[in-house]
């Protein structure tokens, strides 16, 4: 089978230029367009010299559409505003999606799940192994440890990250509350401030911190009476997701279009 043709979006930000540099690293997969935004200064660039890898023959575009007709699949970790944009664009020519983007509203959710349809769409919070099993682990200990144990998460991110609490705390909170049994959305405690009475039994608290150049701490505590359990995760460098996209995105080819997740790319789903 001929290597997978793959697009970049957001191909200048930091997760683009990894993506462009685990994509030519990869076996059975090639860069065929880099994408940025019109007026980007990026554009008309080669894109290796962009991710630092040596002159690949790709120059970087801002005709995203077009990019999309002659590709495989896309690797896309922008904002919820240009992946609702891409869903579409994938879903005309019915290739594979690949999106670690976080932030989306439930409104840009219900967009890509129309897309879906028609695209083979790959979508986590956080594409890394480590954090899946993670996730997995949460899920099956939440299941585990009754309402006698609460539950926080605590994660740390880089200054420059704009949205709270992260997609991978939102990731670990989902999988926490499917082991509870609970919604998430009613189980959870995103801010606490101020005179706010005794914790509510049940609920899954959420606290963020950020600050210099962290890529990524995640935390998982179960606190009980007399004994504390945490589970943990450290990225240390934001190339651990790039190559998570590309696994996910050789893993979705050929296969039916639909809502896909990294637990179901690592076989992790049950």
């Amino acid at each position: 089978m001929a290597d997978m043709k793959l697009v970049v979006v957001g191909a200048a930000g930091r997760m683009g230029r990894s993506l462009i540099g685990a994509v030519t690293a990869a076996a059975g997969c090639t860069i065929s367009a880099a994408v940025e935004r019109p007026g980007s200064p990026a554009v008309g660039t080669d894109a290796g010299l962009l991710a630092g890898i040596g002159e690949l023959g790709v120059t970087v575009t801002d005709d995203a559409l077009q990019a999309f007709v002659d590709a495989d699949g896309v690797l896309d970790f922008t904002t919820p505003a240009s992946t609702v944009q891409f869903a579409e664009y994938a879903a005309q020519a019915r290739i594979v999606h690949v999106i670690g983007t976080t932030g989306c509203t439930a409104e840009d959710e219900a967009k890509i799940d129309a897309a879906a349809r028609h695209a083979v769409v790959v979508k986590s919070g956080n594409m890394s192994l480590g954090v899946n099993l993670l996730a997995g682990l949460a899920r099956k200990a939440a299941a585990a440890l009754d309402e006698d144990f609460d539950i926080e998460v605590l994660e740390m991110h880089h200054r420059h990250k704009v949205d709270a609490p992260s997609g991978t705390a939102l990731l670990l909170g989902e999988a926490l509350a499917a082991g509870r049994g609970v919604d998430l959305a009613a189980a959870s405690v995103r801010v606490r401030d101020g005179h706010t009475g005794p914790r509510l039994p049940g609920s899954i608290g959420f606290a963020t911190l950020r600050g210099g150049s962290v890529v990524g701490e995640h935390t998982v505590i179960f606190a009980g009476e007399g004994e504390r359990i945490a589970l943990s995760h450290s990225a240390e460098d934001r190339s651990i997701f790039a190559r998570g996209g590309v696994k996910a995105a050789l893993w979705a080819r050929g296969r039916k279009p639909g809502r896909y997740t990294m637990a179901d790319v690592l076989g992790l789903s049950d």
